[in-house]
């Protein structure tokens, strides 16, 4: 009979799970959610569209002036003349309502309707005016040139942007654009959080010998203050299977994800997983990543539930890895800003085992040739939350990776491209 117990310094255990499997299997498990509301664009900003936008009208309208300038008929380029009279002046708001013979132009300002029959602007830097006429050298100008056509943007019922779209800044000045003062978008997710352990104390309590202040649920919650997403707060749980278990069970009620920290290792102690196999189902608890490897995902009921480590930098790992594509599932976006990954010159040695990712915290820069270079935060244990502060990105260490020389290339996720 063996004695020894499985630990996050193995590189191999029998039933870890490889990361990609282990997010494949999340994503299958979690449909996206039923159900929207209609929200004033103003409040639009990082939710999820609902159904796809397609353009009211063309954009622009009518064709206008990019550019101030003068307004003329390609034609009388094409017969090389180069002395125009000023007939009128258009404004952005205000059209010229006459009309114009030919040899004739148009002092025209940016975003001015060009009136039917002109084609083409002459930036004002291009011309010499004298005595009520322009002066140019067609050679030099091309018919259409500086005038944006009607539709030219969009077209009259084109696709603006689809459903599951995850609004950005941008999106909302489209939307704005095209006069909807309001959009249906996907409900939010309800995420009900808590920190497990008799060891964890509440900010302002005093700290008895081994205690630890919680720094877990306000970790969380700050992940999680998003616009699309409404959180419940269900603080420290001690370690009572009995209390852990009503807790889950009343949050799984109204809940669509419920997200512990603690409670998930091997311990006497940790009841969180042994509730969760009891009460509801368990799809996994174990995954070949570091830090992170003990980490719970399940059901109760309809509600999903993630049981994450209890160390600060293995919940903002694990999350950023697991969760948080799980809410985007649930959220049903399909379509949202790439948060990229790529590659970066290591500026150190980096220790890796084989059979597992490894995530560590690194600081990533832009040498004088212009190449991206990354170098770690320093100690990286699961623990030392500090390294994550210091961190502006994630060095990714694949499953069969191993050791890393100082100037090979590894892979790097900016901090702040995840959200």
């Amino acid at each position: 009979m063996s004695l020894y117990q499985a630990s996050c310094t193995d590189s191999y255990e029998i039933g870890l799970i490889p990361v990609a499997d282990a997010l494949t299997r999340i994503l299958e498990a979690l449909p996206a959610l039923s159900g929207y509301e209609c929200v004033p664009i103003e409040q639009a900003k990082g939710r999820t569209l609902h159904q796809a936008v397609v353009a009211p009208f063309n954009v622009p309208r009518q064709t206008n002036s990019a550019v101030d300038g003068y307004a003329l008929r390609s034609q009388d380029l094409a017969l090389n003349v180069d002395k125009f009279a000023i007939a009128g002046q258009a404004f952005a708001g205000r059209a010229f309502t006459g009309e114009l013979s030919p040899r004739h132009c148009l002092r025209i300002m940016t975003g001015a309707i060009m009136p039917d029959g002109l084609d083409t602007v002459i930036m004002q830097e291009h011309a010499v005016v004298k005595d009520g006429y322009i002066i140019i050298d067609p050679a030099f100008h091309k018919a259409g040139q500086n005038s944006r056509k009607a539709g030219e943007d969009l077209q009259q019922d084109a696709l603006v942007l689809p459903a599951g779209r995850f609004l950005t800044a941008a999106d909302i000045g489209l939307l704005a654009s095209l006069g909807l003062a309001e959009i249906a978008v996907r409900r939010c997710v309800r995420v009900a959080i808590a920190s497990t352990g008799n060891e964890v104390c509440g900010i302002g309590q005093p700290l008895y010998p081994g205690a630890i202040y919680d720094s877990n649920r306000y970790l969380l919650q700050a992940i999680l203050a998003r616009p699309d997403i409404e959180m419940s707060d269900l603080g420290i749980l001690q370690d009572d299977p009995e209390i852990l278990l009503q807790s889950f069970r009343q949050a799984s009620q109204y809940a669509d994800i419920i997200v512990t920290t603690g409670g998930v290792s091997v311990g006497e102690a940790d009841f969180t997983k042994t509730v969760l196999q009891s009460s509801g189902q368990i799809n996994f608890w174990k995954v070949a990543i570091k830090p992170g490897r003990p980490l719970a995902f399940g059901k109760l009921g309809k509600t999903a539930f993630f049981g994450l480590p209890g160390n600060p930098v293995a919940v903002m790992v694990t999350f950023y890895q697991f969760v948080l594509p799980a809410l985007e599932r649930m959220l049903g976006i399909t379509d949202k800003p790439i948060a990229p990954i790529f590659w970066a010159r290591a500026l150190e040695d980096l220790r890796k085992k084989p059979g597992r990712t490894e995530i560590q915290r690194g600081i990533i820069a832009i040498d004088e040739q212009g190449f991206w270079t990354v170098k770690t935060t320093g100690k990286q244990g699961s623990g030392i939350l500090r390294s994550m502060s210091l961190a502006n990105a994630l060095i990714i260490l694949d499953h069969d990776r191993a050791n890393v020389k100082a100037g090979d290339w590894v892979k790097v996720q900016a901090l702040a491209g995840l959200f």
